[in-house]
């Protein structure tokens, strides 16, 4: 740790791991049907029509769920790791708000994959 980069190496780790999954889960999600379960879509103007026609819904099969599930799982796991990690009590309580956006900044990877 230095002046330039208050963050020990291992917390900007983890925090680039967290930003990498939760890329990877919206990715992820944006490539599943729209309802969890089977669901009967519906046509412009029924309801929510901002959206226009929603097709029917097969829903997730079992291997997506269990995907969905793994990934949120790895999610909170990274959270805790970085909430939990020993350099935040060294930060005085008055700017832990903001050292705490100065490391979700610092640590953003260099490519984060789009939700297509």
């Amino acid at each position: 740790m230095n002046d330039e980069n208050p963050f020990p190496h291992d917390l900007l780790q983890l925090q680039e791991r967290l930003h990498r999954a939760h890329a990877e889960h919206r990715t992820y999600l944006a490539g599943l049907p729209w309802s969890v379960e089977p669901m009967k879509g519906w046509e412009r103007g029924e309801r929510h029509s901002h959206r226009g026609d929603v097709p029917d819904s097969p829903g997730w099969s079992d291997e997506q769920k269990e995907t969905v599930d793994r990934m949120w799982a790895e999610i909170r796991q990274l959270a805790i790791d970085v909430a939990d990690h020993p350099h935040w009590k060294s930060v005085p309580t008055d700017i832990l708000v903001k050292a705490r956006m100065q490391l979700k900044r610092q640590a953003l990877p260099a490519q984060v994959p789009e939700a297509a």
